[in-house]
């Protein structure tokens, strides 16, 4: 009896989807999302993915809250990874040079700080306000 399993002769090709989870590490599997790297688009984020595939970490992406989903591929996207995986996935990205040494971990989040929101909704304001001065003096 051989000591490896060499599978059936008329077994089905492994699909992409099982390839890829047969590379995942099931203790970077664990704890809540944060984010390792932002994109600038699409098809970057996935090329981190796959980088972190190598290494069997499992990651996910997430649009940046701004983005328009009319832009397609286009627009920021962030690289979400588990908290068990987050060392082992900077490291990787540190050796890629995609993060700089000193990268800070954030958890991911339903949506924008609401400090954030509070400083564009006054500048939206006063934006609209200025316009209408302008055009209301005419």
């Amino acid at each position: 009896m051989p000591l490896v399993y060499t599978g059936r002769r008329d077994e089905e090709p492994v699909t992409e989807q099982h390839e890829r989870a047969r590379k995942i590490k099931p203790q970077y599997t664990r704890g809540e999302l944060c984010r390792v790297a932002t994109a600038s688009q699409q098809a970057e984020a996935e090329f981190i993915q796959m980088l972190l595939l190598e290494e069997g970490v499992p990651s996910t992406l997430k649009r940046a809250t701004w983005d328009v989903p009319e832009f397609l591929a286009a627009g920021p996207r962030d690289v979400l990874v588990p908290e068990s995986g987050l060392a082992i996935a900077r490291d990787v990205l540190r050796e890629s040079e995609i993060v700089p040494e000193s990268g800070s971990v954030q958890r991911a989040s339903a949506g924008p700080s609401p400090a954030r929101l509070v400083v564009g909704i006054a500048i939206a304001l006063a934006i609209i306000a200025l316009v209408l001065l302008v055009g209301g003096s005419r």
